[in-house]
């Protein structure tokens, strides 16, 4: 078997970083898809409720850390099932705000319920949970710089259940 250099760990640590992040990621699919939300759309309700009068699809693109088509995208489609408000920003006309329907707070409670990423990251402890927070933390940081990307103006993505 060859020896695998650093580049080659990193490149495997980066694939277990993504597949992980996948695995919870379709966990919480299976969760939300009794409530029909897909998961894309959980994360845009609760950037909303994060940023609050101010959203956007601009600064929920850059909340969620995607791109604005993709999430202009998904902003429509939620619109037409009723989730989301567009509205004309009454001090700059062109600017759209997003809000929530009543369904969309409705289906917003439904999404609090994160059984699926709790059951996962219980296997580890709260000093291995700040250990990986830490860890992320940095390697956040060092990918935005390698973006040329100010960290203070990508927000940091904590929801703060009310």
């Amino acid at each position: 078997m060859p020896e695998f250099t650093d580049v080659d760990n990193s490149y495997n640590l980066w694939l277990l970083l993504h597949q992980v992040t996948d695995i919870i990621f379709y966990a919480r699919e299976q969760e939300l898809k009794e409530h029909d939300l897909p998961g894309m759309q959980a994360e845009v309700l609760f950037a909303i409720k994060a940023i609050g009068d101010k959203a956007t699809p601009a600064e929920i693109a850059r909340w969620l850390f995607r791109r604005p088509h993709s999430v202009s995208g998904i902003l429509d489609r939620m619109d037409k099932a009723g989730l989301v408000r567009k509205s004309k920003d009454l001090d700059r006309k062109n600017l759209v705000r997003i809000s929530l329907t009543e369904k969309g707070e409705k289906a917003f409670t439904q999404a609090l319920k994160r059984a699926s990423i709790h059951k996962i990251i219980s296997a580890l402890n709260d000093d291995q949970k700040k250990q990986l927070q830490s860890l992320l933390d940095i390697l956040r940081s060092k990918g935005l710089k390698e973006l040329g990307l100010n960290t203070r103006k990508v927000p940091y993505p904590k929801f703060k259940a009310s």
